[in-house]
């Protein structure tokens, strides 16, 4: 009868000493929290993986462009709210957070060789000076990538000059461009050819996404680089 004392004392230890294993091995081990319980309730199917994020290129293209190509997006402006976008090599060349957009037409000149800005302004097509235009493009040289963007108004103070100098650029929509469409393009000086690189939105009150106003229009793509610009 003696030795029952002891023997109770025994069990009890090894009793303590199993539930401690079987704890430790459920839990993990000290300081990893339940990821063996998580894993005992948890299948293969039901768990739930976080698909990576898509990879963004400059400009936020999807993919890549080749070498000797020029990355660029373009977004023109949304009714009369919204300002216009211009980027190149990852390179925001006129938006309204540069503060330098404005209603009418927003022009981007780029050297074709080197990708680098040669000037931007927003020309104001509804009360604006058409010659102001006029004088921004006329001496344009050979190789000089042009980016317009549309913002309200696009066309109203356009003429036959104006609209012969954007289509000798490789526009075609230019001639039918008219009040409050939307239109975004990329040129070239000396292209024989029409640009690839255009989209053109009508203002009708029959297909306007917005009363009054056409939707905004998006552009991305890939543009060779030029062999020479002077």
């Amino acid at each position: 009868m003696r030795l029952a004392g002891p023997l109770r004392i025994l069990a009890l230890v090894v009793t303590v000493g199993l539930t401690w294993i079987v704890v430790s091995i459920l839990l993990g081990g000290p300081g990893t929290g339940f990821p063996r319980i998580q894993q005992l309730f948890t299948s293969p199917e039901n768990s739930v993986t976080a698909e990576p994020r898509a990879r963004k290129y400059k400009c936020g293209l999807p993919q890549p462009c080749p070498e000797e190509h020029l990355a660029f997006r373009m977004v023109s402006g949304a009714a009369n709210v919204i300002g216009p976008k211009i980027c190149l090599e990852d390179k925001m060349l006129m938006s309204s957070v540069k503060d330098n957009v404005g209603r009418g037409l927003n022009i981007a000149l780029v050297n074709g060789v080197s990708g680098e800005l040669i000037e931007a302004r927003a020309f104001d097509m509804w009360a604006g000076d058409v010659n102001d235009l006029l004088k921004f493009i006329r001496p344009l040289h050979e190789g000089t990538l042009v980016f317009v963007a549309s913002y309200d108004d696009p066309a109203t103070k356009m003429n036959e000059e104006t609209r012969k100098l954007f289509g000798d650029l490789g526009s075609k929509a230019v001639r039918d461009l008219a009040f409050r469409d939307s239109w975004v393009f990329v040129g070239a000086k000396g292209v024989h050819d029409k640009s690839p690189f255009e989209q053109h939105v009508k203002n009708s009150r029959h297909t306007n996404k917005y009363e009054g106003w056409p939707e905004a229009l998006e552009m991305e793509g890939c543009i060779p680089r030029r062999t020479t610009a002077s």
